[in-house]
């Protein structure tokens, strides 16, 4: 007799669905890949066919190029791939990131959530539960240790060390996809108004969340002029984790550097980034809303992935549910 547990397993290019002959997030090109969101260590380029949602679909072409896969697929509604019924929810990680259901009458239903997370996200749709009967999780920051603040109560620290810096430029950390216009998102709902400036890497990325009707207001190139330096004297600038390491954070007046992300609760990497300001904004489920989501889905199995995984094992078996781990390798703890 088939169980919910045929509908997927673990090959060497990620998590496959037999009845539906397609991968989910493959870590190796395959024939037909099912996406969950734009992020590199999930999106590759180099498939035969993608199917994902439009945003991550366009979030696609515009980091790899048009031609990125043989063939793409908006996922819209329920659709039927060879014998599975497949659908996308939304995730609320960054712009067009999805959980996918798949259902077979004879085994059942998985939801596969990607990246996810269940603090508001102004800049992409909230998370959706889904009932299944095989969830299968990231585990991230799955340690008790890990409760993400409220992230306003964040962006009110920068602006607090701006009023009490003037003359100092506050450069943010943030990456590209997602955290960056989140960011940008929270100092507006803060309050600040003014330009915010931004790296050029970040520029393309922006202007889609513009294009899909996220309000990133009045964003400026992070660029100075020979003899301009002070003009960024209180000001905001916003640029990838890796051009902090580079001379371009060094061009601004006595940079205060804030980096944006989960693991700025771990002091010792916010020491070994040189991060004056650390800013714990993750677009990852804490273990309060990860332990939350399992006890409300309820589902008959846990299987978890790419993080802390021993320790969620650990919580179900004390809860006594059934899990496993999957082990899956090639994707980043830092996009976060």
């Amino acid at each position: 007799m088939s169980t919910a547990s045929d509908l997927l397993e673990i090959r060497p290019e990620g998590l496959y669905c037999p009845p539906g002959g397609f991968y989910i997030d493959p870590v190796k090109p395959v024939d037909k890949a099912l996406i969950t969101h734009g992020h590199a260590d999930h999106a590759r380029a180099g498939h035969g066919a993608v199917m994902a949602t439009s945003q991550t679909l366009d979030i696609m072409a515009i980091r790899y190029g048009e031609d990125f896969t043989g063939s793409r697929q908006i996922a819209n509604g329920a659709q039927v791939v060879n014998d599975v019924s497949v659908s996308f929810h939304p995730a609320g990680h960054v712009l067009g990131s999805a959980q996918i259901k798949i259902t077979h009458k004879s085994t059942g239903t998985a939801v596969i959530t990607g990246d996810y997370s269940r603090q508001p996200n102004p800049a992409c749709a909230p998370f959706e539960p889904i009932p299944c009967d095989i969830l299968v999780t990231e585990a991230t920051f799955a340690l008790p240790v890990f409760r993400h603040p409220d992230p306003l109560g964040e962006i009110a620290r920068v602006l607090a060390s701006i009023e009490a810096f003037p003359d100092r430029a506050h450069l943010i950390g943030a990456y590209a996809l997602g955290k960056a216009q989140r960011v940008i998102m929270l100092l507006r709902m803060a309050g600040w108004d003014g330009p915010i400036f931004i790296h050029g890497a970040l520029q393309r990325l922006c202007d889609y969340h513009i294009s899909q009707g996220v309000p990133l207001g009045d964003l400026r190139p992070a660029t100075i002029d020979r003899g301009k330096k002070s003009d960024f004297a209180g000001q905001i600038i916003l640029g990838p984790p890796s051009a902090f390491a580079a001379t371009w954070a060094q061009r601004f007046p006595d940079p205060v550097i804030c980096f944006a992300s989960g693991w700025m609760q771990v002091r010792a990497r916010a020491r070994q980034r040189g991060v004056e300001l650390p800013l714990i904004i993750s677009d990852h489920v804490d273990w309060p809303d990860l332990t939350q989501t399992i006890t409300e889905l309820n589902p008959a199995e846990t299987w978890v992935t790419h993080g802390r995984e021993d320790a969620l094992l650990r919580w179900c078996e004390l809860q006594g549910r059934k899990a496993r781990p999957l082990r899956l390798l090639g994707y980043e703890e830092e996009q976060d």
